[in-house]
């Protein structure tokens, strides 16, 4: 029998090594090619996508989970990068797996960089990594390749591309670009409710009642300080763009710097707007940009609006300072889109009351109540800043914050922001609240009901909605619903074999218990004389996730990978560097493969002729394959059966 399955296994092998798809090729080019010191030159980025197939672009919010495109230049003193390296008109769509917007291509897709040549002795050398996917088979295959251009002395140019893995790109920022700009709109009309803003309505109003009372000039004047507005708050983010654009999403995502310091700065930020001190800018400034003012036309209406925008600054500053923090890291237009939506709210207001002067007698007068909408802005402000640091905290493992401390700082921020909107807490600039408004009292229901939804958290609830603000399950010391799930369950790996390698940092869904390494699974299979069951998977493959959410959850299914199976899941796209004496040299690529990822995709494709995920295996104790192997099938009794074919040949 054991001839048989051999034989079986060795025809296999040979027929699937026509399975290593290349369902994207890539070429690379510079033009010119031969420029000199001081010009700029375009590297192209140009593939061929197969039928059926679609490549992820590299413009869309990397926190969704599909793996985006990248472009890694290597520093040389001949050339600087001149902007992000672009995508060409990709085709954009919702996508229900994500749940939201990604941008792709279909049989072509394009990417341009811009590089001014310094020495015409340059060396231009990188790599980029992508995705492609079929939605006909549901498979998604990596791929990686490099390329290098040399000036007139230091070579030749060219490009080499090979299939592999690639790397996730993360990213603190949470919203698509248009959620973005919405969110963005909404914090210019808040600002518009604080203390250092609303009173300048009518001080605007009469300015330009004042200098003009005829329709038209009015007209004119206050479209024309609306503008200036948004100009001055547009012009901040243009010079912030390039230093914010998708190549600082890598240092967001793990670098423990910019983390820290932009918890630091929110931490500030709701301090502020607590009461607790004012971030002004010099009054000298403000004073002498308030005299320039006073001249008359359109270039005194310009320095009315920077007055405004100077003055206002102890209010708007957090808020514009939190725009841009969220925009980091995402499109180098991202900065500039969300203070234009910001301004648009901010000036909006303004230009209309200037216009319509009768219509500030429907506002309500200045008082306490605008100093709440400021601190209800700090509480808010308070709560984001602990987003950040527990992105420090999980790329670094310091286990300061898990789960359920995040959740237990949530549940008593938003509680404490209850209370207040009840009055029962009282904050410098506050007044006296002697009944509590419907508004007031609506907000404050909402915030507890907010609150009563995070508590099932502290026990281990998955809190969906929030998933991509809150630190991931495994951190969670008590996880009630997983131990009711995996009550009378073994805890321990079965009696002779190993303790998992990498299980610190690696994980089963559904509270499955296996290995993350080949040889130890093996070796665990011998002992107890089980078949393995060979998970190759990705961090970021969607139809992994989607198997894992709507076919293993399934009792038929679950039932037997926990009784039946040595558990084995080969992580492609893991980027978790080993020890050197573990690194080799791929005879697929001749490339040296150093992480846990690249060894495992260069095993896919080496031993069984297949690079794309997911992808199912079921072996025996000697690593025999005894069954067809499995892609992407959402039809559980298929499953089912393929277990129990694989289980059977056993």
């Amino acid at each position: 029998m054991r001839k048989i399955l051999f034989l079986t296994a060795v025809l296999w092998g040979s027929f699937s090594q026509a399975q290593v798809l290349h369902p994207a090729t890539w070429k690379v080019s510079v033009s010119p090619s031969t420029p000199n010191a001081g010009e700029e030159v375009i590297i192209s980025f140009d593939v061929k996508i197969d039928e059926k197939w679609y490549l992820y672009s590299n413009d869309f919010d990397p926190d969704l989970g599909p793996m985006l495109a990248e472009f890694v230049f290597e520093p040389h003193v001949g050339y600087e990068l001149v902007g992000e390296t672009l995508p060409i008109n990709p085709k954009r769509k919702y996508d229900s797996l994500w749940e939201g917007e990604v941008s792709i291509f279909y049989e072509k897709a394009r990417f341009r960089q811009k590089v001014k040549i310094l020495d015409p002795d340059y060396v231009i050398k990188g790599s980029y990594e992508y995705q492609v996917c079929t939605d006909a088979t549901g498979k998604c295959i990596p791929g990686d390749g490099e390329f290098e251009f040399r000036g007139r002395k230091a070579g030749t140019a060219g490009a080499k591309e090979s299939t592999g893995l690639l790397q996730k790109r993360d990213s603190t920022d949470p919203y698509s670009l248009l959620s973005f700009m919405l969110v963005a709109f909404l914090a210019g009309l808040a600002a518009l409710l604080t203390p250092c803003v609303f009173p300048m309505i009518p001080m605007t109003v009469t300015y330009f009642t004042g200098k003009d009372n005829h329709k038209k000039g009015r007209l004119i004047n206050s479209f024309f300080y609306g503008f200036c507005i948004i100009l001055i708050y547009s012009l901040i983010g243009a010079v912030l763009s390039p230093f914010m654009g998708p190549e600082t999403a890598n240092d967001l995502a793990t670098g423990w710097l910019p983390n820290v310091l932009f918890f630091i700065v929110f931490v500030v930020f709701a301090l502020s707007f607590f009461g607790l001190f004012e971030i002004t800018l010099p009054h000298r400034w403000v004073n002498n940009v308030d005299q320039l003012g006073d001249k008359g036309g359109l270039i005194g209406i310009f320095f009315m609006a920077l007055t405004l925008v100077l003055v206002s600054f102890s209010c708007t500053g957090p808020i514009v300072g939190s725009i841009l923090v969220e925009s980091a890291g995402g499109l180098s237009l991202k900065p500039i889109l969300g203070m234009f939506a910001f301004s648009a709210a901010f000036a909006i207001p303004f230009s209309l009351f200037a216009l319509f002067p009768n219509w500030l007698k429907s506002l309500p007068k200045s008082g306490g109540w605008l100093n709440s909408v400021k601190v209800v802005l700090g509480f808010l402000e308070l709560a984001l800043a602990f987003k950040f640091l527990s992105i420090a905290d999980q790329a670094y493992h310091w286990g300061i914050l898990d789960r359920e401390i995040y959740l237990a700082i949530w549940i008593v921020i938003f509680t404490m922001l209850a209370f207040y909107l009840l009055g029962k807490i009282k904050l410098p600039g506050d007044s006296e609240l002697k009944t509590v408004s419907v508004s007031r009292l609506m907000l404050s229901m909402a915030t507890f009901a907010f609150v009563a939804y995070l508590i099932p958290g502290m026990f281990g609830a998955p809190l969906k909605a929030l998933a991509g603000y809150l630190p991931p399950v495994s951190t969670h010391d008590f996880d009630l619903v997983s131990e009711i799930r995996d009550s009378g369950l073994p805890l321990d790996t079965p009696k002779g074999c190993e303790e998992p390698l990498y299980a610190d940092f690696l994980h089963w869904p559904h509270g499955l218990r296996g290995y993350f390494d080949y040889d130890q699974a093996l070796a665990c299979a011998q002992k107890v004389n089980k078949p393995v069951f060979v998970d190759f998977t990705g961090h970021g493959c969607v139809n992994c996730r989607e198997m894992e959410a709507r076919v293993w959850s399934e009792p038929a299914v679950l039932n037997r990978l926990r009784e039946d199976f040595v558990l084995l899941a080969l992580y492609v796209d893991d980027k978790t560097e080993l020890s050197e004496d573990q690194w080799y040299t791929s005879e697929y690529d001749g490339k040296v493969k150093k992480t846990i990822g690249k060894q495992n995709a260069d095993f896919q494709i080496t031993r069984y002729g297949n690079n794309a995920q997911p992808y199912y295996l079921i072996l025996s104790p000697d690593g025999t394959i005894l069954t067809e192997p499995k892609a992407y099938d959402l039809n559980v009794d298929n499953f089912v059966a393929f277990l129990e074919q694989g289980k059977t040949a056993m």
